[in-house]
Order: C-alpha cells, then structure tokens, then sequence
C-alpha cells in the first residue's frame, strides 16, 4: 500500500543530538502523519486504506486499516535508526500483529536513503497467517524518487500485495506527489501496459 506520508517522501531523517551529560534532558522530539489512499480498479470493488504513524524520537507506532488484508487492521510498533548527513539513511524495524478479518503475526521492516534531489524508499514484511500457513504471504512497496522543484517528487514504484488480484506477482509504474506544506497528494499509476491496471490516488497530511 501507499507509503506517501510526507516524513518518507524524499527525505531521511537526521539522527537526533545526545543530550549531554550534566545538562537538562531535551525535550522528546514528536511527530506524526495519517495517510488515506484510494484505490480504483477495474475489476474489482474500489477501496481505501488508511495509515496513522506517530514517532516519539526512536519510537515508531502504527495503525493500518485495510492494508495486508480488506475488512482488518493492524497494528505495529518499531525502533528508528537514522544517521548520515549528505547521505542520509533511515531503518526502522518493525513488529506487529493483523486484527478483525484476519490473524497474522507481521515482522518487518522500512527503511529510505536520500541523497541530493534523489532518494529511495522500502518496505517489507511478511505475514504470518495465524490460521492458515498457506495464507501467509511476504507484502512489499518499494519507490525510486526524484524532487526537481521542492514541491514535486517523481518517480517508479513497485509492490507485492494481496489486496489486489492480478495475473503479475509484482506490480509497477510511475507515481507523482505534490507537496503542499504538511500536506502530501499523490497519484500511482500501476501496470499502464496491461489491461490489469489500477491507479491509487492518496492524501497524506504530517505533523
């Protein structure tokens, strides 16, 4: 599913000052981004997803609805290692667990690197099926982006989903996002060349 929360698009974050020895601890630093994306297929029922993060400096919590499987949500918590300055990285373990429709056990992991106007962003985990192993399946969306204007970001984007059914295991295109201050639209268009192909158009909002 679309990751195109402003916090990812292009950018890493740097890693957060020591507070030295001796001196008043600093204040934690708080951030956070929903993101609502929806999905028109061809033949199949539109949806949506929606995804909230909230990170207190290192800490990274998420809720998902309607992402590794239709009608459930998830929940995942994590840890952020950041570092780099021209070339900045950022990796975030992540664990979490798939509630309501379906009952999953998720490990995984996201993780960017920027540098200059270019950057690239990953996500994978795999779904552990609870109830059934042969439902478990491994998700990932992966993006190559490019800013030549502040404001814009291009580029490709691939994922490895079972909410959408189609004859290719992994799916690809181009995507386009506008950033308008705290705010994020973007547009995926995935598969153009075949006759399976879908578009997702999201919002994303920071803080």
């Amino acid at each position: 599913m679309t990751r195109s929360r402003a916090i990812v698009a292009g950018a890493c974050a740097v890693a957060a000052t020591m507070a030295r020895a001796g001196e008043p601890a600093a204040e934690p630093n708080v951030s956070g981004s929903f993101t609502v994306s929806y999905y028109a297929l061809p033949h199949e029922p539109d949806f949506s997803v929606g995804v909230g993060v909230l990170e207190r400096d290192a800490l990274h919590l998420e809720v998902r609805y309607n992402y590794e499987a239709r009608n459930a949500g998830s929940l995942f918590a994590g840890w952020k290692f950041t570092g780099g300055d021209t070339l900045a990285w950022q990796v975030t373990p992540i664990l979490g667990a798939l509630v309501g429709k379906g009952a999953a056990v998720i490990p995984g992991a996201e993780a960017s690197l920027a540098y200059r106007s270019v950057d690239a962003y990953i996500e994978a985990e795999y779904v552990a099926d609870q109830r059934s192993h042969a439902d478990s399946y491994f998700y990932a969306w992966s993006e190559l982006g490019w800013r030549p204007v502040e404001w814009l970001r291009v580029g490709i984007v691939g994922q490895r989903t079972h909410t959408v059914q189609n004859e290719r295991d992994l799916q690809r295109g181009p995507f386009a996002q506008v950033m308008l201050g705290p705010a994020t639209i973007g547009l995926y268009a995935f598969n153009p060349d075949s006759g399976s192909r879908y578009a997702i158009v999201s919002a994303a909002f920071a803080f």
